[in-house]
């Protein structure tokens, strides 16, 4: 008997011992869950870490810190690493996915990386959540701000999106005795009588305007109108004139066409014939826009909706207005997304912190100062949501509900970056092209006609 006691005792301290073991084993991997997307049970929940590559100035890399840390506490068996790389992101993020080193989820933007990597099959279809998730889906987002690879194949939904408008000085045009721009669609200004009012706001060191007789074009102290030479910003007006840059089935180069001409050359006209608008070489001593309808350098500027947060810090009269029309009001959108990597092992989670960075709630300080506008739609239509990010907010003029919001909501373009395949390379041939049209050195017709066999060359189809 003494020899059984002997054995059963030898076997408790042997299973003793082992659950110890066992126990440190779950500790140490309870750790390794908190840091490198390992798991184990604790508390009742998978312990996983998620992370999360962005780029931005630190201002707006805040609402992501606020999203992580309210993703967090509403999922506190999810660590989210926040990855923030400030320069070079796309080669790192290259470098990083060429080194097997990829994060769960991912800001991208269209025009570069995110499409040669959705064509690898490195992004999840997201598809699937936007049918599926009772929260979010296709008709809570505002229009334009998802990317496709293919019908039914989304690899990104943008944080919000970004349009333009006409951004003005006030006391210009009261000095001018010019009526301001409209800021509803239905009375936007046409094109000539758009051009019309940039010649009575144009005006030579004697005060005279482009519309008198004796204005001097070569000492020009203020003029109407200053407009980048970026594709986003004349492709609101390629669109408006209904043109585009590649043909509807998605074969042909087209903004040699005549409705893609014709715009390009208006814009250049306002440049080399009207002499409204300062050309490259004269833009280069036109400060930054705010700067600019500050110091009445300009009276009106073209711009991205998100100049709206440095001019409501600028201390003037500024307002914005729906863009002059061609033959339709169309604004372009523009902007980033995220994207989930198909390698996660967490989808389900990574949905969610994307969920987390899309919503408003996070972002609120960047949409009232005027960076940023909202991704879901009722925060445009609910007028509670509404106000809390434009009523009373120097960034929110009285013409930026119809200048911007409606317009966004009713009269929206996609980026050309999103549908058009290939859309870099076809515009390493056409921007060289264009510049010697905004010089005034060749037409558009002929600048455009000269590069349209290279630029056919690039072009690989839509993606819409």
């Amino acid at each position: 008997m003494a020899g059984v006691k002997r054995q059963t005792a030898w076997v408790i301290l042997v299973l003793f011992l082992t659950t110890a073991v066992l126990a440190g084993c779950t500790r140490s991997g309870s750790q390794l869950g908190e840091t490198d997307s390992g798991s184990d049970k604790d508390g009742g929940g998978e312990r996983i870490t998620l992370r999360l590559t962005a780029w931005g100035a630190p201002d707006e890399v805040e609402p992501y810190k606020i999203a992580i840390k309210k993703f967090e506490s509403e999922h506190p068996n999810i660590k989210v690493q926040l990855q923030h790389i400030a320069a070079d992101y796309d080669t790192k993020l290259t470098t990083m996915v060429a080194g097997n080193d990829v994060p769960d989820v991912a800001m991208m933007e269209s025009g570069s990386i995110a499409y040669p990597l959705a064509e690898q099959g490195k992004f999840y279809n997201l598809q699937d959540f936007l049918t599926d998730d009772p929260d979010l889906n296709a008709e809570s987002l505002v229009p334009n701000i998802t990317y496709s690879l293919e019908e039914g194949n989304i690899i990104g939904i943008a944080p919000g999106p970004e349009t333009f408008g006409l951004f003005y000085n006030e006391d210009a045009f009261k000095e001018a005795g010019v009526e301001p721009p409209p800021s509803d669609a239905k009375d936007a200004w046409t094109w000539d009588e758009f051009v019309e009012v940039a010649k009575k706001l144009t005006l030579d060191n004697q005060g005279r305007n482009a519309a008198d007789p004796n204005f001097d074009p070569k000492n020009i102290k203020q003029y109407g109108v200053n407009l980048a030479s970026w594709w986003a910003s004349y492709s609101n007006f390629v669109y408006s004139n209904g043109g585009d840059f590649i043909s509807e089935d998605g074969k042909t180069f087209a903004l040699n066409q005549p409705e893609a001409v014709e715009a390009l050359q208006n814009l250049a006209d306002l440049v080399n014939v009207h002499h409204v608008a300062p050309s490259p070489v004269q833009s280069k001593n036109i400060p930054a826009t705010h700067v600019a309808l500050q110091t009445k350098k300009v009276a009106m500027a073209i711009e991205g909706q998100w100049v709206s947060s440095s001019l409501a810090k600028s201390n003037f009269n500024f307002n914005v207005g729906v863009l002059p029309v061609m033959k339709k009001p169309v604004t372009t959108v523009v902007c980033a997304m995220f994207s989930m990597f198909k390698s996660t092992e967490h989808p389900e989670e990574s949905w969610e912190l994307m969920k987390a960075l899309i919503d408003p709630e996070s972002s609120i300080d960047m949409l009232t100062a005027g960076t940023w506008m909202p991704a879901e739609r009722d925060w445009y239509t609910d007028q509670a949501l509404l106000d809390r990010w434009t009523k009373d907010q120097a960034a929110r003029p009285s013409g930026y509900q119809g200048a911007v919001i409606d317009m966004l909501l009713e009269n929206s373009h996609p980026t050309p970056t999103g549908y058009v395949k290939n859309f870099n390379k076809i515009m390493d041939v056409v921007t060289p092209a264009l510049d010697k049209v905004w010089l005034g050195q060749q037409s558009a017709q002929e600048a455009l006609d000269g590069v349209a066999q290279k630029a056919q060359a690039q072009v690989q189809g839509r993606r819409d």
